[in-house]
């Protein structure tokens, strides 16, 4: 794809229409934050070096044959190509929508695009931010292997990881009624010392508390 050129006063793309609710899937297998519709805003390079803005929004979570396709549907619609029968073969992204705080590159490669989108409709904007995390295709996969959920905090992930893991009980049972009051877990330190060694990573959500995944 080549570089578009600025044009004065350049135009934006058109705003994402609402798309449809995505199909219902089993509780557990889904992100709790609200649902978000993975798009890309997709523009011809020639139109646009030539004074026209000329693209369509696409949904990202579909094959990255279908997103060919589609892109190659709307340059065929080129109005360039229509006026002087050249055809319009460039493309790049101009604008994305639905994908968290992952940063789209208006290069960016149709099957990173793909994967990324449909991780978003299965598992929500908690996807997106794995995606940026690990910046690889082969690593995406692993999303419900290290995915330990939505929390307040990671304080309250540690807390419940105790729970858990039964150390309370542990505690109960191992030490004198009298010596038990004085013996806490260290939540802070427990959380601190395991994102500094890498073990969890705490990713702030947009709409309040963190995605905890495991480093």
């Amino acid at each position: 794809m080549k570089q578009k050129q600025p044009m004065n006063d350049e135009p934006s793309p058109p705003p994402s229409q609402p798309a449809d609710v995505a199909a219902a899937t089993p509780a557990e297998q889904r992100e709790t934050e609200p649902s978000a519709q993975p798009r890309i805003w997709v523009a011809s390079l020639a139109d646009y070096n030539n004074g026209t803005l000329h693209g369509t929004w696409l949904d990202a979570d579909r094959d990255e044959a279908e997103l060919e396709t589609a892109i190659a549907g709307m340059l065929a619609a080129s109005p360039l190509t229509a006026q002087t029968g050249e055809p319009a073969e460039e493309w790049a992204i101009f604008d994305s929508d639905g994908f968290g705080r992952l940063q789209i590159d208006e290069h960016e490669n149709l099957r990173w695009i793909s994967l990324v989108g449909k991780g978003i409709a299965a598992h929500g904007l908690a996807f997106a931010a794995y995606a940026d995390v690990v910046h690889a295709e082969e690593l995406l996969a692993s999303f419900d292997q290290n995915y330990l959920g939505h929390y307040d905090d990671l304080h309250a992930y540690i807390e419940q990881l105790v729970n858990d893991l039964g150390y309370d009980r542990i505690l109960d049972e191992k030490l004198p009624p009298s010596i038990r009051p004085y013996v806490k877990i260290d939540l802070t330190a427990t959380a601190n010392d395991l994102l500094l060694g890498g073990d969890l990573q705490a990713i702030p959500a947009p709409g309040g508390g963190v995605w905890i995944f495991r480093g």
